[in-house]
């Protein structure tokens, strides 16, 4: 069973690069808040499907939840309002890692402090290195999308 759930979760993260790249370049076309809109109102109507024929049919216990779980909605639509913008200027890959490395630091922080009920897991040398590493990483990729933007941008000029 975990294998199934490593492989949707790596099937998640084809789509998440692939829906991140098409929202950029379609928002070059419609505008940022629009293809952010466009995003979230077909999410909507597709959730309102499912929940219609699966959900448990208590849509108003949303509002008795704390308020401060409601609060991650924004860090969603915070994350691809943010994703649409950066693709376009420094492409999927940058914006991919840059966003793994959020996520994994973040979770990191969320790990050791068992902060929202999580297993505490300790911050240790090991997790440093390994941000460390995916920030070399990442400076990497950018110098390398600088210089070949440059050079697709100035054919005559050669490093």
């Amino acid at each position: 069973m975990s294998i199934i759930i490593l492989l949707a979760s790596v099937i998640g993260g084809i789509l998440l690069s692939a829906q991140s790249s098409i929202n950029g370049a379609f928002s070059k076309h419609a505008g940022t808040y629009e293809s952010t809109f466009l995003t979230f109102i077909t999410g909507a109507l597709l959730l309102a499907v499912v929940i219609l024929f699966f959900g448990t049919g208590d849509l108003l216990a949303i509002l008795e939840a704390p308020k401060w779980q409601l609060s991650a909605v924004w860090f969603g639509v915070g994350y691809l309002f943010l994703t649409i913008i950066a693709v376009p200027k420094i492409g999927i890959i940058a914006t991919s890692i840059s966003t793994v490395i959020g996520q994994l630091s973040m979770g990191m922080l969320i790990d050791h402090f068992g902060w929202f009920g999580g297993v505490q897991v300790s911050f240790d040398f090991n997790r440093f290195i390994a941000i460390i590493l995916m920030l070399i990483a990442l400076r990497l990729i950018y110098i390398a999308n600088t210089k070949t933007r440059s050079q697709v941008e100035n054919p005559a000029i050669e490093s």
